[in-house]
């Protein structure tokens, strides 16, 4: 063999040999890259809770849970990530378990799997006890706190003139940060919806001009509803009241009408008041809705039950005894009212905002 021939063989057998060298030190780095992406983060049991707010990356993220002691080699996060085209991450608060490897944080980082936080409003609240709930929540973006009447309504920028009967009760999910006025949107937007659809489907010959008139009497039956299934029943006591120029005589109007002057009890001198809630003083409905009305309050307003009783009271069982005539109404009273049980219940009071 010639002396060319064998250096040439030299050279190949070294090159071969970087290359081997080479590809155990891939593949070795790959199968160590594969099991930190596999090996759970230094978490205790309790978790552990990060704040990714807007602007901040995955770098940012990476190097603060470095300094945390809870990821080792973050560099390589970013650039596993930045090989695999991940490195688009969603700001938020997240939460990570115990157990959670560099690979299922990325993954959530990914999906915005933020922590999620709720509010509920209740049906038969009040617009001011929805922002009550609203206030007691640290996580919300507070921009209504504080504000006039009109300025809250400038600030949702919404087709209407006042606020209370279009925040339709329900339980409504959000990551922190989410503002007051995005969460009150879609509650408003949620009520619409459902209003427009159920206005579509009302009965013929109901004595309201517009949806917002017949929201109005939902968020009353709303209030005087002591057993849901007699909100058609109410409704339709009201709607024939209406139709027959009577006064509506409900007792919750009175109510939101005294505002803050309410202490659990109505007086003569209350139902006599002049307000422009009193429907003991007033013709047809009072100005605004008094409460957040249920979907199933908005479909008993537009879909009465029919029949011809124009007077119910409080049996103290939560049911209401329905009569025709103020004769068969007065001796239902004298029945129910006058002698009442311990355990007389009536209507629901109005609802706690706690």
């Amino acid at each position: 063999m010639s002396k060319k021939s064998s250096l040439m063989l030299k050279l190949f057998a070294l090159v071969a040999g970087i290359f081997f060298a080479a590809s155990l030190a891939v593949l070795a780095l790959w199968f160590y890259v594969q099991n930190w992406l596999d090996t759970p983060l230094q978490i205790d049991e309790s978790g552990y809770t990060y704040e990714l707010k807007q602007g901040q990356s995955l770098g940012f993220l990476a190097n603060d849970l470095g300094s945390a002691g809870i990821l080792h080699h973050p560099r390589l996060l970013r650039l596993y990530a930045r090989f695999n085209n991940a490195n688009k991450v969603h700001a938020g608060e997240y939460f990570f378990a115990q157990g959670t490897t560099p690979k299922s944080l990325l993954q959530k980082l990914m999906k915005g799997d933020v922590i999620l936080y709720q509010v509920t409003f209740v049906e038969g609240w009040t617009l001011k006890q929805a922002l009550t709930a609203l206030e007691k929540m640290d996580a919300i973006d507070h921009q209504l706190s504080g504000k006039s009447s009109a300025e809250q309504l400038a600030l949702l920028a919404l087709p209407i003139k006042e606020l209370e009967g279009w925040i339709f009760p329900d339980t409504y999910s959000f990551s922190r940060n989410t503002s007051d006025v995005e969460i009150l949107q879609n509650a408003y937007h949620k009520m619409q919806a459902l209003l427009a659809a159920e206005w579509e489907k009302r009965a013929p010959n109901l004595p309201y001009k517009t949806p917002y008139e017949a929201l109005i009497m939902a968020s009353i039956v709303e209030r005087e509803t002591g057993h849901h299934s007699e909100r058609d029943q109410i409704a339709g006591v009201f709607v024939r009241r209406l139709q027959q120029g009577m006064k509506l005589q409900t007792d919750p109007t009175v109510i939101y009408g005294m505002g803050n002057n309410y202490k659990g009890r109505i007086t003569r001198k209350n139902l006599q008041e002049a307000t422009a809630y009193n429907t003991y003083v007033i013709e047809g409905l009072p100005p605004t809705p008094i409460s957040l009305p249920s979907a199933a309050s908005i479909k008993a307003a537009l879909n009465p039950a029919s029949g011809k009783a124009l007077y119910f009271v409080a049996k103290g069982d939560g049911t209401s005894e329905f009569s025709d005539s103020l004769e068969m109404h007065n001796q239902a009273v004298r029945r129910y009212q006058l002698n009442r049980r311990s355990d007389y219940r009536a209507a629901p009071p109005p609802a706690s905002g706690n």
